[in-house]
C-alpha cells in the first residue's frame, strides 16, 4: 500500500494539519520521509494518529496514550485485512478486533472504533450509543444487552456501571459473568461471580456458573461445592446434577455419579 502525504491524512481523518503535526511532535507515531523531506504515513499511522487523537481529546494522560500506541503500533497489520478491522479502546484496555479473532493493545479510558479501509477514504468512527448521563441500574442494563452482540467491551462497562448503581441486579451479575467466560477471560469471570454471591445472596445461578468457570479453570473439587451450593438453593437444577454427575465420574466416585445422573434424567423427563 502506498504512503500517504499530510494532505492524504487531512482529508482521510479529517484533522487539521496542526494536529496531524503535533500528534507527529508528541511521538505517537514516526512518519517516513518522502522527496523533499515531505512526511508520509502508513496505514498503521492512520489508525494510530486517529486513535490518539481521539484519546487525547478525551483527556487519557499523554503516558497512558504513548504506552497504548505503541503496543498497538507493534501488533497491527500492515494492511487493511480482509475481514475488516476494528480498535476500541475501553477502560484500561485497547482491544482490536480482526475478523473473528480479538487482541488487546494497551490501556485507555475512551470507547471508539474504527472502520473501513483508509485507501478509499472511508476511515471512520463508529461509536456505540451511550446510555443517557442520569441512567439508572435497568436503563444500563437494558444499554448493555443492546450491546452484547457488537460491542462486548462495551457491553462489560455498561453492565459494570448497572452493579454500581444496584449491587442487587443479579441479572447484570450473571449476564457479566457469561460474557468474561464465553470471551476466555476465566480470572475475571470467578472474580465476577464470587463477588456476585457477596452482594446477591440466594442466587443458584450465580454459583452454578462459579462452578462452571472452575471446572474450566481445571479446579475440580471447587467446582463440585459451587454445584452443590447451588443444588441447596435449587434442587430442581438438571444441568446442575449433569455437570456433577460427570464431574464425580472423573474423580472416581461413581455411586455419586450415578445419583445425580439418575436425579438429571428424572428431572428432564418431567418437563
Amino acid at each position: 500500500m502506498p504512503p500517504y502525504g499530510v494532505r492524504d491524512v487531512e482529508k482521510l481523518l479529517r484533522l487539521p494539519r496542526s494536529t496531524i503535526r503535533s500528534l507527529v511532535e508528541a511521538g505517537f507515531v514516526s512518519p517516513g520521509r518522502g522527496p523533499r523531506g515531505a512526511l508520509q504515513f502508513s496505514f498503521q499511522d492512520l489508525i494510530v494518529l486517529r486513535t490518539a487523537q481521539e484519546l487525547s481529546a478525551a483527556k487519557v494522560p499523554r503516558r497512558r496514550i504513548t504506552q497504548a500506541m505503541k503496543e498497538l503500533r507493534r501488533h497491527l497489520p500492515q494492511a487493511m485485512p480482509l475481514s475488516g478491522l476494528r480498535i476500541a479502546a475501553v477502560n484500561d484496555r485497547v482491544v482490536v478486533k480482526e475478523g473473528a479473532r480479538h487482541w488487546q493493545a494497551d490501556s485507555g479510558q475512551y470507547l471508539l472504533a474504527f472502520e473501513g479501509d483508509p485507501a478509499t477514504g472511508s476511515l471512520s468512527i463508529a461509536s456505540p450509543p451511550a446510555a443517557p448521563k442520569e441512567a439508572d441500574a435497568r436503563e444500563w442494563f437494558d444499554k448493555a444487552v443492546e450491546l452484547e452482540s457488537e460491542h462486548v467491551e462495551a457491553a462489560l462497562a455498561a453492565y459494570g456501571h448497572a452493579i454500581a448503581l444496584d449491587p442487587g441486579l443479579r441479572d447484570a451479575h450473571i449476564n457479566r459473568g457469561c460474557l468474561l467466560h464465553e470471551a476466555g477471560r476465566l480470572e475475571e469471570a470467578e472474580r465476577a461471580y464470587r463477588g456476585a454471591l457477596s452482594a446477591c445472596r440466594d442466587v443458584p445461578a450465580l454459583s452454578f456458573n462459579l462452578g462452571t468457570v472452575l471446572e474450566d479453570l481445571g479446579r475440580k473439587d471447587e467446582a463440585v461445592e459451587a454445584y452443590r451450593e447451588a443444588l441447596k438453593g435449587d434442587p430442581g437444577l438438571a444441568d446442575c446434577h449433569y455437570n456433577l454427575a460427570l464431574l464425580y465420574e472423573t474423580l472416581g466416585k461413581s455411586k455419586d455419579a450415578i445419583r445425580h445422573l439418575a436425579r438429571y434424567r428424572k428431572l428432564v423427563q418431567g418437563r
